[in-house]
């Protein structure tokens, strides 16, 4: 019903608001974004779409909390930057209320960034409230003991050798009206969604996040980054990590094209078996053609098996990662995807 009687992403709405967003940062810093100059030694952590409920069974981000809360220890205590880049906090579904009584230990886990001044709040369209509520800054001092500021976007001047790359993040649901101020989306998830939700105990956010290419929003998102220069974007939104413009399950039919132009029969045996696993048949097979590996997706931090995605960025390095619980039931960092920052520039 929401899919039907909501607005659909819609290309050049999305386009312009983009531009219009990128634009307003750059020439006026801090008035709805920040812009850093960076150099290839700092480091930051993205992470978004944790979605932070009730602790009920509608709160996507119960299984996850573990991964989180480690994964915030370490990158604290290896001194990153954490950029939140939008819908932390799940409040189309809950009263704020509920969700800083439940989460009082991953609010004390952001605040550790923040005490070193290394914490950047971006808001999405789940978490509009702290954007536009005349409460938003007695709220967020109640929470972090400081009342920080809230931004739609940020930019990294990345300063590679005599050029600037330009990393651009943002939630990403700018333009699409179903998510970005839709009166009809809004009520359907908070008065129909949410209590159904909770009742059948039904949690949508699978684990097979990459067995799927990309979806409809995220190649919206290419699009406009393809068009750019010397500009690489990064969002969330979709719940689907990207990586260099490609999902993981585009990657292994890349892979498996140029092992087929190479006639390597022992990796096109096991990508064949990959994608067995992974593809039912009839699935569509994506046509590569020229494209640019300039855009990025954090994913989730919510994903039904307790996952969580991000992008590091880091020595020259960007890389998509996941925490994942190993068999003892401990959290671990798993490298999934890197490039350098001069390859990407290269080659956008």
């Amino acid at each position: 019903m929401s899919n039907k009687f909501g607005s659909r992403p819609d290309l050049h709405r999305i386009h312009e608001a983009l531009s219009k967003l990128f634009n307003t940062i750059s020439k006026e810093p801090g008035k709805r974004g920040l812009v850093f100059e960076i150099s290839e030694k700092d480091k930051f952590i993205i992470f978004s779409d944790q979605h932070k409920g009730a602790r009920d069974d509608a709160d996507d981000f119960t299984l996850a909390e573990k991964n989180y809360l480690q994964a915030l220890e370490y990158y604290n205590a290896s001194f990153f930057h954490y950029i939140n880049l939008g819908d932390s906090e799940e409040l189309w579904e809950n009263l704020l209320e509920s969700v800083i009584q439940h989460h009082k230990q991953t609010f004390e886990r952001e605040k550790l960034f923040i005490h070193r001044n290394a914490f950047t709040k971006v808001f999405g369209n789940h978490d509009l409230y702290w954007d536009n509520d005349p409460l938003a800054g007695f709220n967020l001092n109640r929470i972090y003991g400081k009342k920080i500021p809230i931004y739609e976007g940020v930019i990294l001047k990345v300063k590679l050798q005599h050029k600037v790359l330009n990393i651009f993040l943002t939630h990403g649901h700018q333009g699409d009206l179903q998510s970005d101020g839709n009166w009809f989306s809004k009520w359907f998830v908070s008065t129909i969604w949410a209590p159904l939700q909770s009742f059948l105990k039904i949690n949508p956010n699978t684990p097979a996040y990459d067995n799927q290419l990309k979806t409809m929003h995220n190649s919206m998102m290419y699009s406009w980054q393809a068009e750019q220069k010397d500009t690489a974007l990064i969002t969330g939104h979709t719940h689907q990590p990207v990586f260099a413009s490609l999902t993981h399950l585009e990657r292994v039919y890349l892979k498996l094209k140029n092992a087929t132009i190479a006639h390597d029969q022992p990796v096109m045996d096991k990508l064949n078996e990959e994608l067995k696993k992974r593809v039912k048949k009839g699935d569509e097979v994506p046509e590569f053609k020229a494209y640019k590996p300039g855009y990025f997706n954090s994913g989730c931090c919510c994903f039904s098996d307790g996952d969580i995605t991000g992008i590091e960025i880091e020595n020259g390095m960007i890389r998509l990662i996941k925490w994942s619980f190993q068999k003892s039931g401990d959290p671990e960092r798993v490298l999934l995807e890197e490039m350098k920052l001069a390859d990407l520039l290269d080659a956008i």
